[in-house]
């Protein structure tokens, strides 16, 4: 079966493909995206249970600031008119079998009397960090991304450096040492132990963390109340009042080509759509050796996909809660005396988090809480599909739970409803290799590959490209909706137009010449 021809067809409907279908339909190309699931935002979701909505993306988002690094872009694709955010002063703590606690505030100034009160024999250490933290507020990330690479000539570079000289010592200082690595140099035990849990990873460069720090005690990583899901369909609404068209629940089999050109799509229900560019904003190892048959590829390509670079699998239980705990820290990790084994694995620590500042996901008097771990996906992927799979989150969950009844007594009577996700869980639903949630994870080896860029298009096939996490390390919801944004940029100037974005507010069209 034959569909009539468009301009642009999207593979994926998450935060990247829906951002691309965005400012194509801004830009007058006719779009449609086909999405394998049955909701926008791929990663970028939630899901109700019983009463309880239990997120599982958004933590913070850079943007959520008026007149800060991304907001424009957010303003352009609709998602915060309106929209009320929670911003933190405290960003998490670390507490310690003993109960010594590392609250990490937002605000340099006050996190540094707290360290220094922790522990006075580490002043410098302490008043080098904070001053760093300082530094980063006035540090703007989106710079890296307000251009593809691809379209910058000499004369941009120049000014993209010039912009980045003043921050040029502090990123080679911070962006070469990961939190893991600067823990170390502590001289108090805790704080070895706790600097590394601080920004929820300890792989992370301790540059990203404190940008982190900085944007939100800008004001600039805030929470969306009504979490990632209303998020997510408040760009898909801004797409299709633009024109846009969307296929849920039509997943695509292969990407078709003729003569070394992308020219649509088949699904697995055999119809078969055309266009005069595809657009792939799912997952990038299926992409290139399931959709296009690995027919396109280079010694770079294949070396990004064997399996070298490290991935973020994860392990999300979720409870549902009859206690209020909005007087409890929102977000705890607790360093454990005894290791447990969740998966096969021992762990000394496990992150647990409430929503209750989000009053929207849980009934009055009432809590969502969910806990998020780290996991190997091998380990889950060797018993899909059998009993003991079932059995073993239930398992992990119980595990999890008893250590959460030491830090908050008879929490078990009040759980209401339990949900777990795991690694598979988000393979089955986004399609991701190996359920990472953020493309190849964000640490010191991979982060200058972000301002290198890894190629948007494939060798040797035209009119075809790729958007979204696998080509953006780190793959944060505000750089990957960027990545939509850079690649309807770079087909505006491939077809001479000038590239313009508009707003909700405003009938005013900006437009940037290419």
């Amino acid at each position: 079966m034959k569909s009539s021809s468009t301009d642009i067809i999207i593979i994926g409907a998450g935060i990247a493909g829906l951002a691309a279908g965005c400012y194509a339909q801004m830009n007058g190309y006719r779009t449609q995206i086909f999405e394998m699931h049955n909701l926008p935002g791929g990663l970028c979701t939630a899901w109700k249970r019983k009463g309880y909505v239990f997120d599982g993306c958004i933590h913070y988002l850079f943007g959520s600031g008026k007149n800060q690094p991304f907001y424009q872009m957010w303003e352009e694709l609709g998602a915060v008119q309106g929209r009320q955010f929670v911003h933190h002063d405290e960003f998490m703590r670390i507490v310690a079998p003993d109960g010594k606690t590392l609250i990490v505030y937002s605000d340099p100034d006050r996190l540094e009397r707290h360290m220094l009160s922790l522990s006075p024999s580490d002043k410098r250490l302490i008043k080098e960090f904070c001053a760093g933290i300082w530094d980063f507020t006035d540090f703007d990330m989106s710079l890296l991304q307000q251009k593809p690479k691809v379209l910058m000539n000499p004369v941009d570079w120049v000014r993209l450096s010039w912009k980045m000289l003043p921050f040029v010592g502090l990123l080679n200082k911070w962006g070469k040492i990961s939190a893991s690595e600067f823990g170390n140099h502590f001289q108090d035990p805790f704080l070895r132990c706790a600097i590394p849990q601080m920004f929820a990873w300890k792989d992370i460069p301790m540059m990203v963390g404190m940008s982190l720090l900085a944007y939100t005690f800008n004001k600039n990583a805030g929470f969306p109340v009504g979490a990632s899901l209303e998020f997510a369909r408040a760009i898909e609404k801004r797409y299709l009042d633009n024109g846009g068209e969307i296929h849920y629940c039509s997943q695509v089999e292969r990407v078709l080509v003729e003569n070394d050109q992308a020219v649509g799509v088949r699904l697995y229900s055999n119809e078969e759509y055309y266009a005069d560019r595809i657009i792939s904003a799912c997952d990038g190892r299926g992409t290139i050796f399931d959709l296009l048959g690995g027919k396109y590829l280079n010694r770079q390509i294949k070396k990004l996909y064997d399996g070298h670079l490290p991935l973020h699998s994860q392990l999300q239980v979720s409870l549902g809660l009859n206690r209020d705990l909005s007087s409890k820290p929102h977000w705890v990790t607790y360093l454990l005396e005894q290791p447990i084994v969740i998966a096969g694995e021992e762990r000394y620590e496990i992150g647990v988090k409430h929503y209750c500042f989000d009053p929207s996901l849980a009934p009055a008097g009432k809590s969502v809480v969910i806990v998020m771990l780290n996991t190997p996906y091998d380990y889950w992927q060797r018993i899909y599909g059998r009993s003991i799979y079932d059995a073993e989150q239930i398992q992990e969950s119980h595990i999890l739970i008893n250590q959460l009844e030491k830090f908050y007594p008879d929490i078990k009577a009040d759980i209401e409803f339990i949900d777990v996700a795991t690694p598979l869980s988000y393979e089955r639903y986004t399609g991701n290799w190996q359920g990472s949630n953020c493309g190849w994870l964000l640490t010191k080896k991979t982060m200058f590959q972000m301002v290198a860029g890894i190629d948007k298009t494939l060798p040797g096939l035209d009119n075809f490209y790729m958007i979204g996490q696998w080509v953006e390390p780190g793959g944060s919801v505000p750089v990957v909706a960027m990545s939509g944004r850079n690649i309807i940029q770079q087909i505006c100037h491939e077809d001479k137009k000038v590239f313009i974005t508009t707003t909700l507010d405003s009938k005013i069209v900006k437009s940037k010449a290419i």
